[in-house]
Order: structure tokens, then sequence, then C-alpha cells
């Protein structure tokens, strides 16, 4: 008699389907039928479904009774009246709620990417060590964790699978183009806290090494990933995957940013970022420093994310 189900079982689409399907014929018509995916298109799983119009995606966030945000994904069929339903169930939780277009990743898991990607691009590069750009993001852009440290507590695999979801499901765009170096950790077993090992080593005598706290190259790991991270979010905003607060308040409080994206752009101002951008497409000849094109608008009218 639940008015409410949410399932989390393995990510894989065949399997989620099938217990969908089982599921609909076990429950009243009224039953919300909920998944958790962080990866998988909500309506793929609910196409399987005689009333999808009961059907949402539900994405909560690890460790599920600390962290306070949670994605909400409605499909094109789902009706306003089961959006604002499940928003109140949630928020009586004491949960911060956001509502994200149904696309790879929703917005954290596709905003967050650069933050990976740009660090281990920047490693390849022979710029700076992992922990050099690890104290860089903590030292001038106050994260609680740097890339390495944080990829290895999620998980090299985890990591790994979820930029391959957004590269796959974005058409291959090059911004989310998946590391060589990650893959290769993964085929290792360097799979970060939980194996002992991944960029850094966790065993109870390992000395890892210090990092190169040289200011002027520390702001400019620092400024190189932040503007990757900006564009991500714009490029959020100007596919209409959630709205400008629903954007910024994922990330601070999804992942714990130190600030919403949107507003760091304004602050370091949007002509900037957009010059940084251009800057490292020409060095680099590289699409994935593409600016998305809202940025350039908004420098052609001189306008800003916040009043």
């Amino acid at each position: 008699n639940s008015n409410m189900i949410i399932e989390a079982i393995v990510e894989n689409l065949e399997i989620k389907q099938k217990l969908f399907s089982e599921m609909e014929s076990l429950v009243s018509d009224i039953c919300i039928l909920a998944t958790n995916t962080s990866s998988l298109s909500v309506s793929k799983i609910a196409s399987v479904c005689k009333l999808k119009s009961r059907i949402i995606g539900i994405h909560f966030f690890n460790p599920v009774q600390l962290m306070k945000l949670v994605e909400i994904i409605p499909t094109k069929e789902a009706n306003g009246k089961l959006l604002l339903e499940v928003k109140s169930i949630l928020k009586g939780w004491g949960k911060s709620v956001v509502i994200a277009k149904d696309t790879p990743g929703f917005i954290v898991n596709r905003v967050a990417r650069p933050f990976y990607g740009e660090a281990l691009r920047i490693y390849e590069e022979g710029i700076a060590d992992f922990a050099t750009i690890d104290w860089a993001m903590k030292e001038f852009g106050g994260f609680r964790m740097g890339p390495f440290e944080l990829m290895d507590y999620i998980g090299n695999d985890i990591n790994y699978s979820a930029t391959k979801a957004v590269y796959d499901g974005t058409n291959h765009d090059p911004r989310y183009k998946p590391s060589a170096t990650q893959k290769k950790m993964m085929d290792e077993g360097l799979l970060g806290r939980k194996s002992g090992r991944g960029y850094f080593d966790y065993s109870e005598s390992a000395v890892n090494p210090e990092p190169n706290k040289d200011k002027k190259l520390g702001k400019k790991i620092f400024n190189r990933i932040l503007t990757m991270l900006i564009n991500a979010a714009v490029d959020a905003l100007n596919g209409a995957i959630a709205t400008r607060d629903d954007i910024d308040t994922a990330m601070t409080t999804g992942v714990n940013y130190p600030k919403g994206l949107l507003k760091w752009a304004d602050e370091i101002g949007i002509e900037n970022v957009l010059k940084q951008l251009q800057g490292l497409q020409s060095n680099s000849n590289d699409n994935r420093y593409q600016p998305s094109p809202l940025l350039e608008k908004m420098v052609k009218s001189n306008s800003t994310f916040y009043a």
C-alpha cells in the first residue's frame, strides 16, 4: 500500500526496466515509482511502463543521511502534481531539492566533470603533480578536497564510469572525454582509498609527495579548472538543464563547492572567464575549451547572472 517506491539497484538499464515493469503490476495506480539512477535516462527506464506519468527520477547523494541535496528528474510525461508531491515529501525529510532535465549526469555529475577532467589534463601536460594540483584547489579555491584526493575517495572506477556515461550521453562532447590516466589506474586496480592506493598511497607507512607551493603556478592551475567548471555550469543553464539558482545550489550542497559557479563567474567577471577559455583554446587548439554560446552572448550584452 505504499505511496512511493524508490529503486536503488545496480546501474544497468535492462535490469532497472525489468524491475519497473514488475513493480508496476504490484502497486496501485497512484503509487509513485522513482529511480535513484545517477547516470541513466529516467525516460528510458519509464519507457517499459504502462503508466509513465508516475515515474520520476529522485537522485540522492552519498552518504544519504548527511547529504542534503536531492535532484528530482521529471520525465516529459510526468505531471506538475507529481513534481509538487515529490518535492514536498523530500522537503519534509529535510532535503534541499533541485529540479533537473533528464540529461546525462543531471546537474551535479555533469557540471562537476571538469574538476576531475581538467585536473587530469594538467597532470598529463606535465604542468604539476597530483599533490600540487590538490594544494592549488584548496589554497586558492577554498575547496575542501583536491580533485585527486576526491577521486581516490569516490573510487577511480566509479569516477571513470560517471565521466564515460556523460561523454557517451552527450554524443562524445570533447569536454567530457575520459582520461587515459584514469582508465589506466582503474585497469590496474588502483581505485583509491578502498584499494589502499590510487593517486596517493594509503598504506600506514606511506609518505606521499609534498606539493610545490609556488603561488603563481597554483593560481594558474586553480584559474584553469575553475574556468572549465564555470563553462560547464553556463552550458547547463544554456541547455535549460536547470535554473540558475538550482545549478548553484546543486554544486554548493551536492559537492560542497565553496561558492555557486554562476555567482563565482560574476565575481571574477564573465569577460575574464571568456578570455581565459579563448586563451586555452588557441594555445591547445582543442575543442574542449569551446566557450558556451551563452557566455559569449552575455559578454556582448554586458550582462551578469545575478543582478
